[in-house]
């Protein structure tokens, strides 16, 4: 039987005892203690490290836990309890920092893209901006609203609904807030297909076993895919993800760990 070891053990209490407290109290810690954008005023220092123990929901509590649950104890096993700690936050702050420098990148280039919009909103420059940036729109949105305005250019109406779309989206973009241990949990399963590449999971959907190895390829593979293609509605931090697997990968290079075979 799996026995649980000390360092999982604290990280399964903070994060649920943390989710709990939260659901139990009404209380949304993730405006306050989830990470923001740097440069926007709720942005605080101490957020790059709460951020990790918030968690939106039960099913996004429960898929990160589960690994660390059934996984963790493994790899602390092999690594020992300080170093599978330092393996952990490194990962799950590397995959923050990650996605923040991407983000900021991609919100400098949409802050440039909104301003030159405003200072001349037409049809084709509205299409061309939503072809990049709208993304988190339903596609049907989209294509009616420009359809409408190649239709009517010169409506006061329209121009002023488009500067509000673009508007709009800067400040969502801007106010995205990143929570979850989903960076450490990615770093965790990076580790398992390196270190244990041979070793056999069961999957729960669908339920069938398959090596390490390619479990981590194939979700490495789906992130990538994800990222590119983000979906309408998709509030989910691929490069996060991918920030995890990166820095778990980089310690377990770095650090000379051996592959069990």
């Amino acid at each position: 039987m799996m026995q649980i070891t000390p360092v999982v053990k604290t990280l399964l209490i903070i994060n649920f005892g943390v989710f709990l407290l939260g659901m139990f109290l009404n209380l949304d810690l993730s405006q306050t203690f989830g990470l923001r954008y740097f440069f926007t005023p709720e942005f605080a220092p101490y957020q790059i490290v709460t951020h990790i123990f918030l968690h939106g929901g039960f099913s996004h509590i429960f898929s990160n836990m589960l690994p660390l649950f059934f996984f963790g104890p493994l790899l602390e096993g092999y690594m020992g309890s300080r170093r599978f700690l330092i393996f952990y936050l490194i990962c799950g702050f590397g995959a923050s920092a990650l996605y923040s420098g991407i983000n900021y990148f991609e919100i400098y280039q949409l802050k440039d893209a909104v301003e030159m919009y405003l200072a001349n909103p037409t049809p084709a420059e509205f299409t061309n901006f939503m072809s990049k940036y709208g993304g988190m729109f339903k596609p049907q949105y989209v294509f009616e609203i420009t359809n409408k305005f190649e239709e009517y250019p010169h409506s006061s109406q329209l121009i002023a609904e488009t500067k509000e779309v673009v508007s709009y989206l800067y400040q969502a973009k801007s106010q995205t807030v990143l929570i979850g241990a989903s960076g450490a949990v990615f770093g965790i399963l990076m580790a398992m297909g390196v270190l244990f590449p041979n070793l056999r999971l069961m999957l729960l959907f669908p339920p069938i076993p398959m090596k390490a190895k390619y479990f981590v390829l194939l979700y490495g593979a789906y992130e990538v895919y994800a990222e590119i293609i983000q979906k309408a509605g998709d509030n989910i931090a691929h490069t996060a993800h991918l920030g995890g697997m990166l820095f778990a990968y980089i310690l377990i290079r770095y650090w000379g760990l051996r592959t069990v075979h």
